[in-house]
Order: C-alpha cells, then structure tokens, then sequence
C-alpha cells in the first residue's frame, strides 16, 4: 500500500472527536481496495474539520486495516458521512468483501507527549 502521510498539520482544540478501529476484507481484495482507500483517504483530508484520516494495513494479520481518524467536532463528522467520497466508498465495500467492521468515536481533549 503506498504511504500516505496523515495529512497537512493543523492546530487542536478541546472536544475533538477520534475515531479508531479496523475493517477487514479477504486479503486477495486488497489490491483494489487499495484504490478505493487513497480515493477517500485524500478527499476526506481534504474536507474542513479533519486534521487526521488514515487507513494502515496491519503488518501480521492480512485483510485487516487500521483505520484513525480525527475530526474537529461531530458538525464536521456529520458533514463528512454526507460526502460523495463516503457515499462512493460504502457502495464499494459489498464488492471489496468488507464486512467485519469495529469503528469507535471517542471526544479528545489536547494532544500531549508520552
């Protein structure tokens, strides 16, 4: 999967939503899910209110992707699942075998180092 980098650096605030989990499909559809993933990958970072959307391969379980997301309040979220980006993506996931699905919204405070 080519690397995509998490998008431009934006400043936090408080009440930030995150979003975390994974998705899986049967690893002979990766290829084209590949292609799916960057297509809303690069539209969702570019929408307002996101500051993170990543989608990672796990390195030892095969079909299984990461997913993390950070939006800066569910208005923006919101908006984000009335997308065409999102719209397309969905109608793609029959085809792709994606089915098992464990996605997870948490509101975050300011970031701080470990």
């Amino acid at each position: 999967m080519p690397v995509l980098s998490p998008g431009p650096v934006r400043s936090y605030s408080s009440g930030m939503l995150l979003i975390v989990g994974t998705i899986r499909l049967p690893a002979q559809n990766l290829p084209d899910a590949r292609l799916a993933m960057k297509r809303v990958v690069e539209a969702s970072r570019a929408e307002d209110g996101c500051h993170e959307y990543c989608y990672a391969e796990d390195l030892f379980d095969p079909g299984l992707v990461h997913i993390k997301e950070l939006w800066s309040d569910q208005a923006a979220l919101d908006r984000h699942f009335t997308t065409d980006h999102i719209a397309e993506w969905r109608d793609a996931w029959p085809a792709l075998g994606i089915g098992d699905r464990d996605i997870r919204v948490y509101e975050v405070g300011e970031p701080r180092r470990t």
